[in-house]
């Protein structure tokens, strides 16, 4: 058996800790299909920063889904994403998600 699963990290920091606790709301938008996908994260005191994985699997407590609870799937194509902090648009960018495949070689007893 085997599997490939590309993921792409996004992040957010507040590099001098001004903001106290805070929710950082990622924003994550496909261009082919323009579905949106969000995913929450409350920052508790002393945690400047997080970094999170899209996509992320449906079974984690938290993971990025549209406003239907369709959680967001790993499809090769060209994506934006943003974060959110107290309703403005912090940081963001651009993304390419990659195709992947497997190739699988099967091995008989000699």
């Amino acid at each position: 058996m085997v599997s490939t699963t590309a993921h792409i990290k996004l992040g957010i920091l507040d590099k001098y800790g001004s903001l106290g606790p805070y929710t950082a709301t990622f924003v994550v938008r496909n261009e082919k299909s323009g579905k949106e996908y969000l995913l929450v994260k409350q920052l508790e005191k002393g945690q400047t920063g997080i970094d999170v994985l899209f996509p992320t699997e449906p079974s984690d407590p938290d993971y990025f889904k549209a406003d239907t609870g369709e959680a967001a799937k790993a499809l090769p194509g060209r994506y934006t994403w943003e974060c959110r902090v107290g309703g403005k648009k912090a940081v963001g960018g651009h993304f390419v998600f990659p195709e992947v495949g497997n190739d699988v070689t099967v091995l008989g007893k000699r």
